[in-house]
């Protein structure tokens, strides 16, 4: 067995692509897009996100095209948004399909339907949303949601993920 000082499935330097690598140095809190109800639900993992205040206010969100989630959220027109914690990075490769959910990543949580669609029961800050657009953009899906209503809680343990690896809160 070898002991790499490195990741040993890691493209050379010059393979690497510079936009996803500046990406991943931003950083910022995870979150769990969900949309649909019944059999008909889908959700996904989302860091590439940001808010634009006004009134309304929107958020905009970067998703995979060929996602469940971008379909149902343009079949159902609404999604809800919820910022993970700590606690939920077991879920968050669930819903990214990073590691195995038996029975469905729905199943590994509970989960309360709302207007927009199921809600993480323990989140404590979400909101519903309605979609406004979806347009290409790069190798992403730009889903862009009005913001209808929005619930903020505590957040002592937010899961925040930065150049591929979750941080701790502490």
């Amino acid at each position: 067995m070898t002991i790499h000082s490195e990741h040993p499935f890691l493209e050379p330097h010059s393979s690497r692509d510079a936009a996803r690598r500046l990406r991943g140095r931003l950083g910022g809190t995870v979150s769990l897009w969900t949309s649909g109800s019944g059999a008909d639900r889908a959700g996904l993992t989302v860091s590439s996100l940001m808010v634009a205040a006004g009134e309304p206010a929107y958020v905009v969100g970067l998703v995979d095209p060929d996602s469940d989630l971008r379909d149902t959220v343009e079949e159902s027109g609404a999604a809800v948004v919820q910022l993970l914690r700590w606690e939920h990075r077991q879920l968050a490769d669930m819903f990214a399909g990073l590691t195995p959910a038996p029975g469905g990543a729905f199943k590994q949580a509970e989960f309360v339907d709302t207007a927009w669609g199921p809600r993480l029961s323990d989140a404590t800050s979400w909101a519903g949303a309605s979609l406004e657009s979806i347009t290409e953009l790069g190798w992403s899906a730009q889903v862009v949601m009005r913001l209808d209503e929005i619930h903020l809680g505590d957040e002592p343990d937010p899961l925040v993920h930065r150049r591929g690896r979750y941080l701790s809160p502490s």
